[in-house]
C-alpha cells in the first residue's frame, strides 16, 4: 500500500488503493501510473504486478494441465489471467504495478509465531509462492473503500499450511504484534477472527485488526482463501475513516471462480 513519500496516482473515479495511509505502511497495494488494467504484451519483461520467487520453474505459461485440476500450482501467466479486472466486478476500478518507492518484499513480525499474519501483508506473501500478482480495487459506490489484493501459486501441500499457520497465528497473536518493513515499522493491535464465507474456496481465514503508525491508527479487515493450490489474499481499509471497512462477499467470491475458469482451460 502506500509509504510516505511515494508520488500521488492518476486521478481516478475512486479512491485508489495507493493513498492508504502511513499507518499500513508495511503493506503494498496497486498503483498505476496510467489508466493500463493488464501486463504490456508488447514487452518481454515479466507485468509490473508479478513477482517470482527464487529458484521458481521457467514458466511455459500452462500449470493447469488439461484437467485443469486445481491442485496444479498456476503459471505467473495463468496468474495474470486469473487476477480480477474491472470488468469481473461491479463498482470496483482495478489497476495493476504499484509506485517505485513503496516498500517491497516481506514484513518481520516481532514474534515468530505472528509471521504469517504478517507475511499476509506484504507484496512477497512468503518463501513458499512460487508467482505473485498484486492487484488494487477501488471502490465506486463506497468512495474511501479500498482493497489490496493478491494471488499466488504454491504446491497444494504448501497452500494447505499456509491456511494451517494463519488459524494457529490468531489463536496465538490476538493480542496483537508489531512487524517492520524496508526500515519501517508498525503495530497491529486487537486482532480478531472475523470468518467470511467465500464460495468456491476450498479454506477461508478472515480476521481485523487495527494498524497504528507514525500517522495514526486505521482498522483493517484481511480475507484469505485458498483454491486447492492457489491462494488469494484481500485487505480493505477506508480512506474516510468512517467505519470497519469489510472485504465485500461479492468481490471475494470471484477469485475462486475466475481461478477455476483458468484451472480448466
Amino acid at each position: 500500500m502506500f509509504v510516505p513519500g511515494s508520488p500521488p496516482c492518476e486521478p481516478r473515479p475512486a479512491v485508489s488503493p495507493c493513498s492508504a495511509p502511513s499507518a499500513l505502511l508495511l503493506t503494498t497495494a496497486a498503483c498505476t501510473s496510467g489508466d493500463d488494467e493488464g501486463p504490456d504484451s508488447s514487452s518481454g519483461a515479466p507485468p509490473s504486478g508479478t513477482s517470482t520467487s527464487p529458484g521458481a520453474a521457467t514458466d511455459t505459461g500452462k500449470g493447469g494441465g488439461p484437467s485443469g485440476a486445481a491442485s496444479v500450482p498456476l503459471t505467473a501467466p495463468e496468474l495474470e489471467r486469473a487476477a480480477l479486472t474491472t470488468e469481473d466486478l461491479t463498482g470496483f476500478q482495478v489497476s495493476t504495478g504499484k509506485s517505485a518507492l513503496a516498500a517491497s518484499g516481506q514484513p518481520t513480525a516481532d514474534r515468530s509465531s505472528c509471521q504469517p499474519l504478517a507475511d499476509a501483508m506484504g507484496d512477497e506473501p512468503d518463501g513458499r509462492a512460487r508467482h505473485t500478482v498484486n492487484r488494487g480495487l477501488g471502490s465506486i459506490d463506497d468512495l474511501g473503500l479500498a482493497i489490496s489484493a493478491s494471488l499466488s501459486s504454491y504446491s497444494e501441500t504448501d497452500a494447505t499450511k499456509l491456511m494451517d499457520g494463519l488459524e494457529a497465528a490468531l489463536a496465538a497473536c490476538g493480542g496483537g504484534f508489531e512487524a517492520r518493513l524496508d526500515g519501517r515499522g508498525a503495530s497491529y493491535r486487537e486482532v480478531k477472527t472475523a470468518p467470511l464465507t467465500v464460495r468456491g474456496g476450498d479454506e477461508t481465514v478472515g480476521w481485523t485488526t487495527v494498524a497504528t503508525g507514525e500517522h495514526g491508527a486505521s482498522p483493517v479487515h484481511l480475507v484469505v482463501v485458498r483454491k486447492g493450490a492457489t491462494v488469494a489474499r484481500f485487505m480493505a481499509f477506508d480512506l474516510a475513516g468512517r467505519e470497519p471497512p469489510r472485504v465485500p462477499g461479492a468481490v471475494a467470491d470471484k477469485q475462486p471462480a475466475k481461478v477455476a475458469r483458468v484451472l480448466a482451460g
